[in-house]
């Protein structure tokens, strides 16, 4: 039996909680999982999947062997890229995910890692900051960007890099298109953007939770006219129909060519949220990670994060 590959074949199992698909994902057929995982079984003496007529879960001592094939998993990849790097070149694999919201900044960080670094393949994924959290504690995740203040996580201490303060912004179509880029308008309040037709992010995502709460403080219940998970919607909907939207800086940011749009600072109440990169504490970085904290701490990363979020410049 090979322990690493049945190890991967269970974790694939717990991520697509589906014996067809965990299969398909680990390119072996079904009845080749069942067996590496009846071996599995066997290796340690105990029933690790629930079985029935189709998956069902993991048993106790199942999430025990899950765990440990996490951090070997993860030991193996740190381990692959030591000995595939030099001092002055990290190679290797790196996966990061971000709060739909926070996409745009997280695409630039990656750019600009790979860009210093050719040997590192960054993979970035959108995710809510459940499947953050998720990320981080199974160890699937090596960096995240989301909300700082709401990353709690009970069985992990997680460390925090703070990147910026998010403003708040209605995004609309101009009445006349400007000169050359997106127009930063004059100041509306939330109670205003409230009376108009909103395409916002569902009510699953944290995002939809602080522009629910800003509105409640202004006093206005919103039912938006478009919901939808994904951030391009939120930019498409406005360049395409009569919605606006509510984005933060950073989204702002990544249509600031779009001449026909404005957006317009929202005010009373001033809602700012601090974002930033989390890893979990403790645990050893690859080098792939370690040159991405490396990057994160430079003036010249500091300087995008200052220019594309936030507060913006008219």
């Amino acid at each position: 039996m090979n322990l690493l590959a049945s190890m991967r074949y269970l974790v694939a199992l717990n991520e697509h909680r589906h014996f067809g698909r965990a299969a398909e994902a680990s390119h072996i057929t079904q009845p080749a999982l069942s067996n590496a995982l009846r071996a599995l079984e066997e290796e340690f003496g105990v029933v690790i999947v629930k079985r029935g007529r189709a998956y069902v879960g993991l048993t106790h001592e199942g999430e025990r062997v899950l765990a440990t094939g996490q951090r070997m998993l993860r030991d193996n990849e740190v381990l692959q890229q030591e000995l595939r790097s030099d001092e002055a070149h990290p190679r290797g694999h790196l996966h990061m995910a971000a709060v739909p919201t926070a996409i745009p900044m997280l695409a630039r960080f990656a750019a600009m890692l790979q860009r210093h670094h050719p040997g590192i393949v960054p993979t970035v994924l959108s995710m809510s900051s459940q499947q953050l959290e998720m990320g981080l504690e199974n160890l699937s995740l090596d960096l995240a960007l989301g909300y700082t203040e709401r990353m709690r996580l009970k069985s992990v201490k997680l460390t925090a890099w703070p990147q910026s303060i998010e403003h708040y912004y209605l995004l609309r179509q101009a009445s006349k298109p400007s000169k050359d880029k997106l127009r930063i308008g004059v100041p509306m309040r939330w109670t205003d953007a409230g009376a108009l037709p909103l395409c916002l992010l569902t009510p699953d995502m944290h995002n939809r939770t602080i522009i629910d709460q800003a509105f409640r403080e202004a006093g206005v219940e919103v039912a938006p006219a478009i919901e939808t998970n994904s951030v391009l919607t939120l930019a498409l909907a406005v360049i395409s129909g009569d919605v606006c939207s509510v984005l933060p800086g950073a989204m702002v940011a990544a249509v600031r060519g779009l001449r026909e749009l404005e957006a317009l600072p929202l005010i009373e109440p001033q809602v700012r949220t601090p974002i930033g990169f989390l890893t979990q504490d403790g645990v050893r970085p690859s080098r792939a990670l370690g040159a991405a904290l490396e990057l994160l701490q430079t003036s010249e990363w500091k300087a995008q994060i200052a220019q594309h979020s936030g507060a913006l410049d008219a």
